[in-house]
């Protein structure tokens, strides 16, 4: 079974079929083509970087006379986007104001989309939560503080 993030638009109101599903986990295509997957999930300066990364790697390799050394480094550029390109895909989401609604536990897509609906339905159907009173922490604190050692900070007094 895999794991798919489910990501919501800002205004997930106006188009409910615009929820996204990211899988969790090591993406093939981003270890073996690592700026061409990027550039393909509109991650455009992180395929920038991964490029030139791969790019000094290799020719750094290639002046100092290990191509193998080079290429192997390269490599680890490609082990990476790997396994974060899809943090990194969640990551974009976020900045662009998409929220995380939660994981869902399927074996293909199409059956993450229809649990998501599921759930998405028994959540709306239920009451809003109580929001919680939290006390002030400077009002929690005993009026008296013990003797310690260290610098002691006294809410209320210079």
């Amino acid at each position: 079974m895999a794991i798919y993030v489910v990501m919501e638009p800002p205004g997930r109101t106006e188009k409910p079929d615009a929820t996204t599903f990211v899988r969790d986990g090591f993406s093939w295509l981003g270890f073996l083509v690592p700026p061409l997957w990027l550039l393909w999930h509109r991650l455009w300066i992180e395929a920038a970087l991964a490029f030139v990364a791969m790019a000094v790697l290799s020719l750094l390799g290639e002046r100092l006379g290990l191509a193998l050394a080079g290429s192997l480094l390269s490599l680890l550029v490609s082990l990476y986007v790997g396994l974060e390109g899809q943090g990194m895909r969640i990551a974009a989401r976020r900045r662009r104001g998409w929220h995380e609604w939660g994981v869902v536990e399927a074996d293909r897509l199409d059956d993450a989309d229809i649990r998501y609906a599921l759930e998405a339905d028994a959540d709306a159907d239920d009451e809003a939560p109580v929001p919680r009173i939290v006390p002030d922490a400077a009002h929690a604190r005993p009026a008296q503080m013990g003797i310690a050692l260290g610098l002691n900070h006294i809410p209320g007094k210079p």
